[in-house]
């Protein structure tokens, strides 16, 4: 399944929402740029240095060796992507959902809550793979607890969903619920059983980082309490 749009209108511009996918999109134009002028070693040079690995991000006898101190590549991995798609998808996610709750939260609290969901995504990954050599990059983790918060505050929402299974093909709307509970099971599934190339516990700890932190940052913001009130009832390896 994929989301096209929701129907959830926003009462502010989600500047912060905007410049995110900008500057995912910017890095990614100069990591291409890099491709041309340097081959594939200067692409992977680059998405390798930013880039979390988990056995060195807990080796600290290793930081000094690192292009950057190792505890950075937390965030700064949120920001890189392995590759076009990649990249779209996770786009399409953050467009469609993150101007709601940008506006549910307010434009610097939603800026914190987004990189405290990409901490707790990193964080689970390097946790339960704590040996692993393999770099993880992408923006899909703080992503993940963007769909968790959504799912918190407008599980009635109507998402337009582009739906293919085998030969059933259908454009529909779909409560956020369903949408967004099937896409996490989808997660817990392929966790289980180990698909290859994707960081599944990042996405799993990101989702569960922005269902339980998405109250805490509404605490700071009356603009989210007023959105939730006036809201009309409405009859989402690399992460990683």
């Amino acid at each position: 399944m994929i989301p096209l749009r929701d129907e959830n209108p926003t009462r502010t511009t989600p500047f912060v929402n905007h410049t995110l996918v900008g500057i995912n999109i910017a890095v990614f134009v100069y990591q291409i740029t890099l491709g041309y002028e340097g081959g594939q070693a200067a692409y992977m040079g680059f998405v390798e240095k930013l880039a979390v690995t988990p056995s060195l991000l807990l080796s600290p006898s290793a930081w000094a060796q690192t292009p950057i101190p190792a505890p950075l590549t937390l965030l700064t991995s949120m920001f890189v992507h392995g590759g076009i798609l990649h990249l779209a998808g996770n786009m399409l996610y953050l467009w469609i959902f993150g101007d709601n709750i940008e506006d549910t939260l307010g434009h610097l609290n939603y800026l914190f809550f987004y990189l405290a969901c990409g901490l707790c995504a990193a964080g689970s990954q390097v946790i339960i793979e704590p040996g692993s050599t393999i770099p993880m990059v992408g923006a899909s983790g703080a992503i993940a607890g963007v769909l968790g918060a959504y799912l918190v505050r407008y599980p009635q929402a109507r998402i337009l969903t582009f739906v293919f299974l085998f030969f059933y093909i259908r454009i529909m709307y779909l409560p956020a619920a369903i949408l967004l509970g099937i896409w996490f099971a989808m997660q817990l599934f392929s966790a289980v059983t180990g698909g290859p190339g994707v960081a599944w516990y990042a996405h799993i700890g990101g989702f569960l980082g922005g269902v339980l932190l998405v109250g805490t940052f509404i605490g700071g913001s009356s603009g989210g309490k007023r959105r939730r009130s006036q809201q009309p009832p409405h009859n989402l390896h690399v992460v990683h």
